[in-house]
């Protein structure tokens, strides 16, 4: 069973940068996706950033994609979300869970960043853009 574990958050003035860790124990498969979500206060769930473990292969929703980066060290069953240039509406709390395949959705017409057959999430860590 994986377990995930964030950390990271905090609170950030606009055009301030974060990194955030997503890492992961127990059973970790070669080939898993691992994927960033976000909730702010009153919003839906969005998928912003996605990487296939097994080749390095990135995925982002179009919202933070040039703002924000993920990576991934396999020695330390780690992924990372280092997210700069941050305005208020990145607030709201981030999730990183562990699955299958690393996707592209679109919502409303824009493109998000999905994952297939999750299996476990982490609590989540807060981030606060504000001055």
């Amino acid at each position: 069973e994986v377990q995930l574990v964030e950390s990271g958050g905090g609170l950030v003035q606009p055009g301030g940068s974060l990194t955030l860790s997503c890492a992961a124990s127990g059973f970790f498969s070669d080939d898993s996706g691992i994927a960033w979500f976000r909730q702010a206060p009153g919003k839906e769930r969005e998928g912003i950033s996605c990487i296939q473990t097994n080749d390095g292969t990135t995925y982002y929703a179009e919202i933070v994609e040039g703002r924000f980066t993920i990576s991934s060290d396999r020695a330390k069953n780690t992924v990372y979300l280092q997210v700069n240039n941050l305005t208020p509406e990145d607030t709201g709390v981030y999730y990183c869970a562990a699955g299958s395949l690393c996707l592209i959705q679109f919502r409303g017409g824009r493109r998000f960043s999905g994952l297939t057959n999750l299996d476990a999430r982490g609590q989540g860590t807060l981030v606060t853009v504000s001055s």
